[in-house]
């Protein structure tokens, strides 16, 4: 009695794409089955070694026209099964129709909404000017460095001819739906105090630890100044201000030895309307103030703040929305609190909107007991099976000829 798509959803589900040895090869063997099911070209591009994007295309009645892309991950991060109520990896489905598993929300469901849209509107007839591409790529839970991030520079993805994008957003407790045309700049920063060392019996003067410690409050001051900027303001969500978290301390080698090194890790995330350039020298300012012998280096520094236009002239944003019009579906503007592969194709110029057809769901992503309710799942179907069509209509734009 259960809807075929639902069934799909689940066995992609059961493959273990769980970082740090993500089974990629079943992954890909899956989908290409699906999309060859579909009478869909399939190619694969080995990005670099031991990670392959597959690329699924529809192809359009004019080729000439820039195409739509339909992106999503394969991979899925890590769980600690003893905090779930069933295996993570058995797409365990209950009463309530709710599906457990890693990647029920993030984003295996939208993987497979994308395909059954497509497998609708294909069963339906219909056939569109623009070509559709739909992606799956690696990777993206551990940064997309070896996914997306080196993928936009292959001449295989030049070769699709991107005109816009859709990639993962995040589930909405409320009726609205969110949609993200933009997201914060990750910065993940450690500071290194050298100081003077010593016997721990001491008050030795100049310590490491000393300075760490202004360092360590001058950091988290502007983290508490950030998080009431949020409390206080009702009209700004987690995208609108600058998060910072201190991740990792590292120093000393015994109790009674002063250590002459110390480190912190901070993991900060900064919206696109915060000067880049003005937070940095704040940041450096923090390290001078802490006294000599204080230093930072960047593990990560993304300097791009491109965002994705939702100017009702645009005509990409202009079908975007209509298609939710039409559908009397109440969307909800944000900036993407962390980081998504979105980055990479709005870096390379290319309109990108992050979007999950997932309302009345808790945000669980990451989370333990990650999942999904299979009406919502099949709501989200009819959501692309409408918003597609709208998108590869778009009329053919001046730069286009």
């Amino acid at each position: 009695s259960e809807d075929p798509s639902v069934t799909l959803f689940r066995e992609y589900l059961r493959i273990d794409t769980v970082h740090p040895k993500p089974d990629y090869d079943a992954a890909i063997q899956f989908l290409e089955r699906v999309g060859t099911e579909l009478g869909l070209a399939c190619q694969k591009v080995e990005v670099c070694q031991g990670r392959v994007v597959l690329i699924l295309t529809w192809q359009g009645t004019n080729p000439h026209l820039r195409s739509i892309l339909l992106n999503s991950h394969t991979d899925v991060v890590p769980v600690f099964e003893e905090h779930w109520t069933y295996p993570p990896f058995e797409a365990v489905k209950d009463s309530q129709g709710n599906i457990y598993a890693r990647g029920a929300q993030d984003m295996k469901c939208v993987s497979i909404q994308y395909l059954e849209a497509v497998r609708r509107l294909k069963a339906e007839g219909k056939c569109f000017a623009r070509t559709i591409h739909i992606t799956f790529v690696p990777d993206e839970e551990v940064g997309g460095h070896k996914g997306m991030e080196m993928f936009v520079q292959c001449p295989e993805f030049r070769a699709l001819n991107v005109g816009f994008a859709l990639d993962e957003g995040l589930a909405s407790p409320s009726d609205t739906y969110s949609v993200f045309y933009g997201e914060k700049s990750p910065w993940w920063i450690k500071v290194k105090c050298m100081g003077s060392p010593g016997h721990g019996s001491r008050f030795i003067s100049n310590t490491a630890a000393e300075k760490m410690h202004k360092v360590i409050n001058s950091f988290l001051a502007f983290r508490e100044s950030e998080k009431q900027r949020l409390k206080s303001d009702s009209s700004l969500t987690l995208g609108d201000v600058t998060s910072l978290n201190l991740t990792m301390l590292e120093g000393g080698v015994s109790f009674n030895v002063v250590p002459s090194e110390m480190a912190a890790g901070f993991d900060i995330r900064i919206p696109p309307t915060v000067d880049l350039k003005a937070f940095e020298e704040q940041v450096a300012a923090w390290c001078r103030d802490a006294g000599d012998g204080v230093t930072y280096e960047f593990h990560q520094k993304c300097m791009d703040q491109h965002v994705t236009s939702t100017e009702e002239s645009d005509p990409w944003w202009k079908a975007f929305s209509g298609a939710f019009r039409d559908m009397k579906l109440q969307l909800k503007l944000e900036i993407f609190p962390a980081a998504t592969d979105s980055r990479y194709i709005r870096a390379v110029r290319h309109p990108a909107i992050g979007f999950s057809p997932m309302n009345r769901t808790p945000v669980l992503l990451h989370d333990h007991n990650e999942f999904l309710n299979e009406q919502v799942f099949l709501r989200g179907i009819d959501i692309y099976a409408r918003l597609l069509p709208a998108l590869a209509s778009v009329p053919p734009l001046p730069t286009e000829g």
